[in-house]
């Protein structure tokens, strides 16, 4: 039997922290809840080079780029998001439980959210040491998906989303083979680890906003694994690569708390009120093919094109399990589709001490018309990004990149079910997500010897 348990929501909630909507990810980056940011120099081209390129700093996207490095490479950064937008209610409504008259009526609260997205700061490092003639090591630690999302207590979409935060760690180790001067081929294991908190506020079940409503806080984390291989082509007028990034099951154990209900006018407050310990939570992030040409117009002119297809039909649900037996079981359906981004930029060496970069990109959002709540408004965004090398040393150099992202105005207008049976309470979100945009600012360095 389906239910829609207590927890289902709650559970929900575990998950929907992933799914970045409102959160950095979300409104910064990349579609849904993907951070791109995991260089400067790939920033300011805006990630139109990465697959192709040889070099330490590319191996995220394409671990055979490091194959064929004549010297050890080190790179580092840090990237500030800076996401601004409004969130604004547009009707949404709270059915109370049908067993309980099943009344229809606003969730009030403030009916605009100014910037509930805080500002991200995010590192990202790595190194490759060539290991004889064709072999090559590397590793990189970053970030692909995290944030930070902060609606206010008296905010209409509180029921939705209260506070987020997720982070996820990965650490790629990476090794590349180099048969000739022209060819690489590279693999490695994607190891994650994620940590996750949120909260979000419940209607009372008898008189929903009118008496005090109760809260919910999700905490889980965990250990997953999987994998990347590529293929890189290199002579002298062009940089061709392609590469694969698997999809990662994750599943997330923490627990669960629900308070805040009144038991002085709320005689279901004992039952509602509860801690559950052990709760798990799976979800499955995309898989991601890149393709792209790197074409070498003169010795100081390069144009890069990049087109990147994510497999987001694997965040189709969100598998509930380890509840007690009120809770059951439950899958919560995302219905995300697969997507594309397109991106095309260039690199000019000014000096052998400078070169300058730009580049456009165009993403898509997987996230469908219905399905977007307060957590998950994503929209179809444009990335206009520059920046420059400058080489300081013969060994040392500084990276420096800047891009605005345009995030396309969207419906908040997904229907949530609250609470249990009998007392289940449906939610419909009827808002208004305008006025996306971001400024991504970052700085980083390499080091070679």
């Amino acid at each position: 039997m389906k239910l829609t348990p207590l927890g289902v929501r709650s559970g929900a909630s575990l998950i929907a922290l992933v799914t970045a909507a409102g959160g950095i990810a979300g409104q910064a980056h990349a579609a849904a809840f993907y951070l791109q940011e995991q260089s400067t120099v790939a920033i300011g081209r805006a990630f139109s080079g990465e697959v192709s390129e040889r070099g330490a700093a590319q191996q995220w996207w394409n671990p055979a780029a490091i194959g064929g490095i004549s010297g050890i490479q080190n790179y580092f950064g840090l990237t500030a998001i800076l996401p601004h937008a409004d969130a604004s209610d547009m009707g949404s409504l709270v059915k109370g439980p049908t067993l309980l008259g099943g009344a229809t009526v606003p969730v009030g609260g403030n009916a605009n959210q100014h910037n509930p997205v805080n500002n991200g700061y995010l590192p990202n490092g790595g190194f490759a040491v060539p290991l004889g003639d064709k072999f090559a090591f590397g590793f990189t630690m970053t970030s692909p998906y995290s944030f930070t999302t902060n609606y206010k207590n008296d905010s209409w979409a509180r029921y939705g989303a209260d506070k987020t935060r997720l982070r996820t760690y990965d650490f790629q180790p990476s090794l590349a083979w180099s048969p000739n001067e022209h060819i690489s081929i590279g693999a490695g294991p994607n190891v994650e680890y994620v940590r996750s908190t949120l909260s979000n506020f419940l209607p009372d079940p008898l008189a929903p906003t009118v008496n005090p409503d109760g809260h919910q806080y999700l905490k889980g984390k965990g250990w997953d694994v999987g994998y990347s291989f590529g293929f890189q082509y290199h002579n002298d007028k062009v940089d061709m690569g392609v590469s694969y990034k698997s999809a990662i099951k994750h599943t997330l154990k923490g627990h669960l708390i629900i308070d805040g209900f009144d038991p002085t006018v709320d005689p279901l407050a004992t039952l509602l009120n509860q801690r559950v310990d052990g709760a798990k939570a799976s979800f499955t992030t995309p898989w991601q093919v890149n393709f792209g040409l790197r074409y070498h117009v003169t010795p100081a002119l390069t144009i890069n094109g990049q087109i990147t297809r994510f497999g987001w039909d694997k965040f189709s649900a969100i598998s509930l399990s380890d509840l007690p037996a009120l809770l059951g079981t439950q899958a919560i359906a995302e219905n995300y589709h697969n997507t594309f981004s397109y991106a095309v930029g260039f690199d000019y060496v000014v000096s052998p001490k400078l070169t300058v970069r730009g580049g456009v990109q165009r993403d898509m959002s997987p996230i469908s018309a219905g399905n977007r709540d307060p957590r998950v408004p994503d929209g179809n965004r444009w990335n206009f990004a520059t920046g420059a090398s400058y080489e300081m040393t013969s060994h040392v150099g500084l990276d420096v990149a800047a891009s605005y992202d345009k995030i396309k105005s969207e419906p908040i207008d997904k229907t949530e079910t609250l609470l249990a049976a009998p007392v289940t309470e449906t939610l419909f979100n009827d808002g208004y997500l305008h006025d996306g945009r971001a400024i991504i600012l970052s700085l980083g360095g390499h080091v070679n010897f």
